[in-house]
């Protein structure tokens, strides 16, 4: 870490191009510090079916630029939906090509479910903090938030309706960002 400037790797569990997820991680960047740069993971759909036989010190190209985003992070934020009451399987299978890796390993994250449901993708949320735990991600309690019915707190504009959700998304960011000066 640049003493300086602290790099956060955002990475949404959503394929969609306008996904309430990726609008999320956009509207949290437009809330950083100055000395904080954003830079948002776009390879999630590059990424090949996880299988171990292909798992080696030369893994193909994707898994090799998704591994070295995260070596360069000093910290990681995702937010995911709820797909079928877990995490999707795009972002579970990006996570599957880490466990071998270790690049996660006390890695400060900061985890966001967002979902149209008032629940805020409950059951995602607690399966994604359960792999990531699994993976030794360090997560502050203070970098986790559930976002319920998305759509009427951030819009397609990237704005954040809701004072509440503001500083909901502030607040995590803040605990990121202070974990990683402390990690």
């Amino acid at each position: 870490m640049n003493k300086n400037r602290i790099k956060i790797l955002a990475i949404s569990g959503s394929l969609r191009k306008n996904s309430s997820n990726t609008n999320v991680l956009y509207a949290i960047s437009n809330l950083r510090p100055e000395n904080i740069d954003f830079q948002f993971y776009e390879g999630l759909g590059l990424l090949p079916h996880f299988n171990p036989e292909i798992d080696t010190d030369s893994p193909p190209d994707p898994i090799k630029d998704l591994r070295n985003q995260l070596k360069l992070a000093d910290g990681v934020i995702i937010c995911t939906p709820e797909y079928a009451r877990g995490v999707p399987g795009s972002l579970k299978n990006a996570l599957d090509w880490i466990v071998s890796s270790g690049e996660f390993v006390n890695k400060p994250v900061a985890v966001i479910s967002a979902s149209s449901r008032s629940s805020g993708g409950d059951k995602a949320h607690e399966s994604i903090l359960l792999t990531l735990e699994m993976i030794e991600a360090k997560i502050p309690k203070e970098s986790t938030l559930r976002i319920g019915a998305v759509g009427t707190k951030i819009n397609n504009k990237i704005e954040i309706l809701d004072s509440t959700t503001s500083e909901q998304l502030k607040s995590v960011l803040n605990s990121l960002i202070s974990s990683i000066k402390f990690n």
